[in-house]
């Protein structure tokens, strides 16, 4: 009988061990408890590439920790990346992946903007959220579910100010008409052949340096597909064609941008001889390089704005609360404003890096 008692107290008083233990790792926070909330961010970019859109996804990344430290510990955000290699058909079964692997919210940066009918369907399906981002799907297929949001910026708003650009530096350098004839003598790298935002940009930076009396003699247009190595390839070939004649070169982003200027550097021209370059993005290279006066402007896409726009609303529709304080059009997407850089304010701009 002492044996009895003796063995079974000390099973109690161990029971009552570990449930004091148990009180005491919840009360200082080392015990998960369930009012932890989860969100995996499953992010998408059409390619690895792009120096813009590794901005975005690298500030996606520094806000989840940053969200996940200054929450308490009540909203851990984790972010899982891929990248299609500018294949819709890939970025397809990324996004099927993801959402097997548990995401609960996408952020998707279409290869193929008029094709996302696969990805709307798999999150209706599974209730899912999605941001798309940067490349602007039809308002037709935005509209087919209320859990669907775009991020991004206005096409318009970024040739119109390419364009101003242009127009003040042709203004205040008459010196870039080298062959005297009146007209500046111009070729356009673009984005993708189809592409909207290339479509779009392309025209009106070219109206708007025409409507501001500019003339202008286009000597080429050419798709570099948004790629620095593509853009060298091109412009390579353009100097072959028309060498010297080459006055001005528009480029749709600054990687087509960077990649004119690796042609020109490689053949060892003179300086004098180099066409004025305009870009898109205020990529740091670029930024660098017109404080250097090799590049003469480009047009600030805030990336890390648009990443914390994109940020706002997968917590947002992760908790299930109201998106209208976000200011968002028609309740469905945000626009982040378009900023000029020259050589006059660039070092603002090299700040923000």
């Amino acid at each position: 009988m002492k044996s009895f008692f003796k063995n079974n107290g000390r099973r109690f008083l161990s029971a009552l061990l570990m449930i004091a233990l148990t009180v005491c790792l919840v009360s200082c926070g080392t015990v998960e408890t369930s009012d932890v909330k989860r969100l995996k961010l499953g992010v998408v970019i059409y390619d690895e590439g792009d120096l813009f859109l590794k901005e975005i996804t690298d500030e996606l990344i520094a806000q989840a920790k940053k969200r996940s430290k200054t929450s308490g510990e009540k909203l851990q955000i984790t972010v899982s990346v891929r990248y299609a290699r500018s294949k819709q058909n890939i970025q397809d079964d990324q996004v099927e992946d993801l959402i097997d692997n548990g995401c609960n919210v996408l952020a998707v940066n279409l290869v193929d903007r008029n094709d996302p009918m696969d990805i709307i369907d798999m999150a209706k399906k599974n209730n899912i959220p999605v941001i798309f981002f940067n490349r602007e799907l039809v308002l037709q297929d935005l509209n087919r579910w209320n859990g669907l949001y775009y991020v991004g910026a206005r096409a318009a708003q970024s040739g119109q100010i390419q364009g101003q650009e242009c127009v003040e530096y042709l203004k205040q350098h008459p010196e870039v008409d080298r062959n005297h004839d009146g007209k500046i003598q111009y070729v356009v790298l673009r984005g993708e052949i189809n592409h909207q935002d290339a479509i779009i940009r392309t025209d009106r930076s070219i109206n708007t340096i025409l409507d501001n009396g500019i003339p202008l003699d286009k000597l080429s247009y050419e798709v570099a597909n948004w790629s620095r190595l593509q853009a060298e390839n091109k412009m390579n070939q353009l100097l072959e064609s028309y060498g010297n004649s080459i006055e001005l070169v528009l480029c749709n982003n600054d990687d087509m941008a960077l990649g004119v200027l690796d042609a020109l550097q490689k053949r060892n021209l003179s300086r004098t001889s180099y066409p004025v370059i305009f870009g898109v993005d205020g990529a740091k290279e670029v930024l660098s390089d017109i404080k250097k006066g090799l590049i003469q402007g480009t047009v600030y896409n805030d990336g890390k704005t648009q990443a914390d726009k994109v940020m706002d609303i997968a917590v947002r529709a992760f908790e299930g609360k109201d998106l209208r304080g976000l200011s968002m059009t028609d309740g469905k997407s945000t626009y982040v404003d378009y900023q000029k850089v020259t050589i006059d304010n660039v070092d603002q701009f090299l700040s923000l890096k």
